[in-house]
């Protein structure tokens, strides 16, 4: 359903050490690049699941859970990224604007 890689769990215990540790929600994001499965902060909601993992909180909305399944959490040269079966649209070549109009970033 949801793994995570140590090098990811290791940037998180790293980001959090010395604090508390606050729920992770992976949700979709969407910019001038396309689409992709992020994390961010933030409590759980009505219509949210919950996994705890390597003491973790990770929150999600039930539908994105059952259509995504399974995810990896894994660190890239990029950062953390989530992995899952869900496939997003390669963005147009006419369709982003970033760099050019300054809407991005």
């Amino acid at each position: 359903m949801l793994k995570i890689t140590n090098e990811a769990k290791e940037v998180l215990d790293q980001h959090f050490e010395g604090k508390d540790k606050e729920p992770i929600r992976i949700y979709i994001a969407s910019a001038c690049s396309g689409s992709r499965l992020a994390l961010g902060l933030d409590a759980a909601k009505e219509g949210d699941e919950t996994i705890t993992l390597e003491g973790y909180d990770f929150v999600l909305d039930k539908d994105l859970l059952d259509q995504a399944k399974p995810m990896e959490i894994n660190l890239t040269p990029m950062g953390i990224e989530v992995s899952s079966s869900l496939v997003f649209e390669a963005p147009s070549e006419g369709g982003s604007c970033c760099g050019s109009c300054g809407s991005c970033g």
